[in-house]
């Protein structure tokens, strides 16, 4: 119990020892202050004037980013309803003239001999035409519903026929509808068939070039082998 006492005592002088340095350095503090302010008083003036301009300047730039950020979002919005808008006339088309629509996309492109099959029986060829530097193009129209997806089955069979039966250099996939089932994009991508849905035939619409519908659609720079197996 001694012992706990002295303790007690020898902590509480601690603090008054504490507490009596401290106010000795408070009082020392403002006595230097007021002795040397006319010094100090510039300085503190300049942090005070430096750390309002970084709060500001950092708000500015915050501003600035939030502003920037909303401008792309609502650009992309602006570009995805005008690219829908478009769309909107390509479904009012019937399947034949969306094929005819096709081949005009490609000529606008700079193929050449574009030709549109417009029958059944074509062996998935439905629009063939060759690009300035000589590939050939044949090109699979599928006009769906927005909603619908393309299937497996619909891949396989142009597959099947892109490059065996009609020569392609590229072959690529046009459809209306927003997506392609997965078992369908990665077989078109394993046999470099170039999927383009709803969202690429947008942008191609509204003046992307064929070439880059292209890369977007997976195929790099589209150059393959003259009848490679599919």
């Amino acid at each position: 119990m001694a012992t706990q006492r002295r303790r007690r005592r020898l902590r509480k002088r601690t603090r008054r020892h504490l507490q009596g340095w401290s106010s000795v350095a408070a009082v020392a503090a403002v006595v230097w202050l007021v002795g040397h302010w006319a010094a100090v008083w510039p300085v503190l003036v300049v942090a005070l004037g430096v750390i309002v301009v970084a709060g500001a300047g950092w708000g500015l730039w915050r501003a600035h980013s939030d502003a920037v950020g909303q401008d792309r979002q609502w650009r992309a919005q602006e570009e995805a309803k005008a690219r829908e808008l478009s769309m909107r006339e390509v479904d009012a088309l019937s399947w034949q003239d969306f094929e005819a629509y096709i081949a005009d996309l490609c000529r606008r492109d700079g193929c050449t001999k574009v030709v549109v099959s417009g029958k059944s029986g074509d062996l998935g060829a439905d629009v063939i035409g060759y690009f300035p530097d000589g590939r050939k193009l044949v090109v699979q129209c599928k006009k769906y519903a927005p909603e619908r997806s393309v299937s497996s089955q619909d891949m396989q069979k142009f597959v099947g026929t892109a490059r065996l039966e009609h020569g392609a250099d590229v072959a690529v996939f046009v459809t209306t509808c927003r997506t392609f089932t997965k078992a369908a994009q990665g077989l078109a991508l394993r046999q470099n068939i170039v999927p383009l849905h709803r969202d690429l035939l947008g942008s191609w619409v509204k003046g992307a070039h064929l070439e880059t519908l292209i890369v977007l659609g997976g195929l790099g720079d589209g150059r393959t082998k003259r009848n490679s197996p599919a």
